[in-house]
């Protein structure tokens, strides 16, 4: 028998959802990980110590570009144009609002904090606990739609964490050398160039405002290229966040003399 509909012909279901499979776990995860980012990230940057590794040249990815001058020596690749304000504004706070702010507007993560954090909703077909939606209209949801301006922003510490990891092929003698901590730096930034170009913003960037690709058949190329890319937009957030805490962390492990680096040659 069929359950009575109201005037606009949907169900009327007293159940916050009809759902019996575990589809409270996606987002318990994603609270989960998100919030330990979030930890480990505040901890590094107000301790502030232990993210530069001379003798290979490893700088830590919380810390690059390293741009005030309370940063330690030789870590500075592009000069200290700003002072050292003291222990509450530690060198990261210069850069990281940037490369949050990318992450925080992006759409897959909206999606992922949305049901995570604010239970907005916390899954499909599960009824949420807000009376009203206003969607991102206000302040401070609003500024989600500066994603685009971000990005442009998050491709330049992609471009600098490249230079790092072009600078960190230094062997003992100064010459060319790998070591582990190298190889987790390649990882990291082409896991970093693909979450940030499988981004939807780069995706319109390149395909869009285009009323015929087949006159344009370069920039056609390049969007199937990127829109494949863009399929994998959850994975690539995923992993790309974690290996920026991992080369973090090894980095800092190095620096503090807790562990060696090993080298591959030289």
């Amino acid at each position: 028998m069929s359950a009575p509909a109201s005037a606009t012909g949907r169900a009327r279901i007293g159940a916050r959802t009809l759902r019996t499979d575990r589809w409270w776990l996606p987002p318990l995860v994603t609270f989960l990980g998100l919030t330990a980012f979030v930890v480990y990230g505040l901890i590094r940057t107000f301790m502030n110590q232990w993210y530069w590794v001379p003798e290979h040249n490893y700088l830590a990815p919380f810390f690059s570009p390293c741009l005030s001058a309370a940063c330690v020596p030789g870590s500075s690749h592009f000069g200290q144009p700003f002072p050292d304000l003291g222990w509450l504004v530690p060198p990261p706070i210069f850069v990281l609002p940037f490369v949050l702010g990318f992450r925080l507007t992006c759409y897959y993560y909206r999606k992922a904090y949305y049901r995570a954090f604010w239970a907005s909703p916390p899954a499909c077909a599960v009824g949420e606990p807000h009376r009203r939606y206003t969607g991102e209209t206000r302040f401070p949801l609003i500024l989600q739609n500066a994603h685009r301006y971000f990005f442009y922003a998050a491709m330049l510490v992609a471009a600098v964490l490249t230079y790092d990891t072009v600078i960190a092929f230094k062997g003992t003698d100064g010459g060319v050398g790998v070591g582990l901590g190298t190889v987790l730096m390649v990882v990291n930034v082409v896991l970093l160039w693909a979450y940030t170009l499988s981004c939807h913003s780069c995706r319109h960037l390149i395909g869009g405002r285009l009323n015929h690709f087949s006159k344009h058949p370069v920039r056609y190329w390049l969007w199937t290229k990127v829109t494949w890319l863009n399929g994998k937009h959850m994975l690539l957030a995923w992993c790309s966040l974690a290996s920026v805490a991992l080369v973090d962390l090894y980095v800092m492990l190095v620096a503090s003399g807790a562990i060696t680096d090993p080298r591959l040659f030289n």
